[in-house]
């Protein structure tokens, strides 16, 4: 078998074997979803799923890291869990607490979240396991765990920017470099760059020039906020990234009902908010998700400019 067959054997062993997966993966049947249409055009599916609360609310402050045992490292996994091996360094596990009705994680050895050095290996799994969809959230952009590298995955076209994005609604074409298309996104209430291309050599370049591009914005930063969301279809690679302002919104850490307790990461880039409590699910609205991102996100207009920069040659 593949490593795409092996996985789907792994995912279906795993929910069988392991009573903890296997709950939550059934409870993923009572998980309540609503969508809410937002001001610019776009829409975003709201998910009420409680299990997500140790995400959400992750502590990812340094002292809190330190004070608990990394739960992505071999030797702390639940003896239950069972993992593939990808390439020379990564392991695809299946992910106890999910989001996708098939949502993987995929670490690798424990050094820091960061993805300049090991954004060609998105690549290489989104080839790999072309039914998934498969993505990066930076050590401020939503990473439960910023103290061990890691990939998550979660099957193709939950996420309505896929749907979006081949509808060709709100993209526009930006401009190629060494083959790779450049799309920017209008309407849709986030900036987002997309690139597209079916040679993951000048894609690798592309990406590090904007990684270079974005860590002038943000000198103090470890690396550039940012989500990635990477796939593989029609022979050609799509990655949506989506640079950031801010790690969470001013509703959470409100008090009272002002509270909306969502700490956004790439499944919330991708259409998909993430609420761990049912108070914030009943009561977010549309305006309430264009605020949030409003705050995180870097805007669609500060977006074009980067990429205007980047096809002039800096």
């Amino acid at each position: 078998m593949n490593i795409s067959s092996e996985t789907r054997v792994l995912i279906a062993e795993q929910t069988w074997d392991w009573d903890l997966a296997a709950a939550n993966y059934k409870g993923l049947e009572k998980v309540k979803s609503k969508t809410v249409d937002l001001p610019d055009g776009s829409s975003v599916v709201v998910q009420f799923n409680p299990e997500r609360m140790r995400s959400s609310a992750a502590k990812v402050d340094a002292k809190s890291i330190q004070a608990r045992p990394c739960f992505l490292c071999e030797k702390n996994r639940p003896a239950q869990q069972q993992g593939l091996p990808f390439g020379d360094d990564y392991t695809i596990l299946i992910n106890p607490f999910p989001i996708f009705p098939q949502h993987l994680t995929i670490p690798r050895d424990h050094t820091d979240q960061l993805i300049a050095s090991n954004f060609p290996a998105i690549l290489d799994l989104a080839k790999a396991l072309d039914d998934f969809t498969i993505f990066y959230n930076g050590p401020k952009c939503g990473a439960s765990a910023p103290d061990h590298f890691h990939f998550q995955a979660g099957i193709k076209n939950f996420m309505p920017i896929e749907v979006d994005y081949r509808s060709g609604k709100y993209t526009q074409p930006a401009g190629e470099l060494d083959g790779v298309k450049i799309e920017t996104w209008n309407n849709y209430n986030r900036g987002v760059i997309s690139l597209i291309s079916d040679d993951s050599g000048p894609l690798v370049d592309l990406f590090n020039k904007i990684h270079h591009l974005l860590g002038l914005t943000q000198p103090d930063e470890v690396e550039p906020m940012l989500n990635i969301l990477a796939y593989f279809e029609n022979s050609q690679w799509i990655l949506h990234l989506f640079p950031r302002v801010l790690h969470r919104p001013a509703c959470y850490f409100a008090q009272g009902d002002a509270q909306l307790l969502i700490s956004p990461a790439s499944v919330d880039m991708g259409g998909v908010f993430i609420t761990p409590r049912k108070e914030d699910f009943d009561k977010i609205t549309g305006d309430d998700v264009a605020e949030i991102l409003d705050q995180v996100c870097m805007s669609e207009q500060d977006v074009m400019k980067l990429i205007d920069k980047l096809v002039k040659g800096y």
